[in-house]
């Protein structure tokens, strides 16, 4: 079976709030949000890593992770050990996710953990990194 996420183009699992470039007209799914193509749910997931970092100062995977997975609907502790070491850094390690190499990673390793796989090849993965300001 497909994984919810991959299902609704939102690999990052976004749940409805915010008026998200590429929403789906139809939102079938009731806690999730529904894009129109794999592309506009991986810009929302990278918009929202950026937040994170421009708005918050979270430039770590501990911290990312920690406001991205709360320990209240998460096994945060796993989640961060799964992404960092994807990244091959230290969960307390400084990361730097306006560099496309390492959003990509850690895009990767979102999707990954959200989904129980990563489908979309680097093509697709760049350009919803790219539709959101990453350079």
């Amino acid at each position: 079976m497909i994984p919810r996420g991959i299902r609704n183009h939102n690999p990052g699992n976004i749940r409805h709030g915010d008026k998200w470039q590429g929403l789906s007209a139809e939102q079938t799914d009731s806690s999730f949000c529904v894009f129109d193509a794999p592309e506009y749910g991986i810009r929302a997931l990278a918009k929202i890593l950026l937040n994170y970092e421009r708005k918050y100062g979270l430039n770590t995977v501990r911290k990312i992770i920690n406001r991205y997975a709360p320990e209240v609907e998460n096994d945060t502790a796993s989640y961060v050990a799964s992404v960092a070491g994807q990244l091959g850094v230290g969960a307390d390690e400084v990361i730097d996710i306006c560099d496309t190499a390492v959003m990509l990673v850690l895009v990767k390793a979102i999707i990954r953990h959200e989904n129980g796989c990563q489908p979309y090849d680097n093509e697709v993965l760049i350009k919803g990194i790219k539709m959101a300001g990453v350079k």
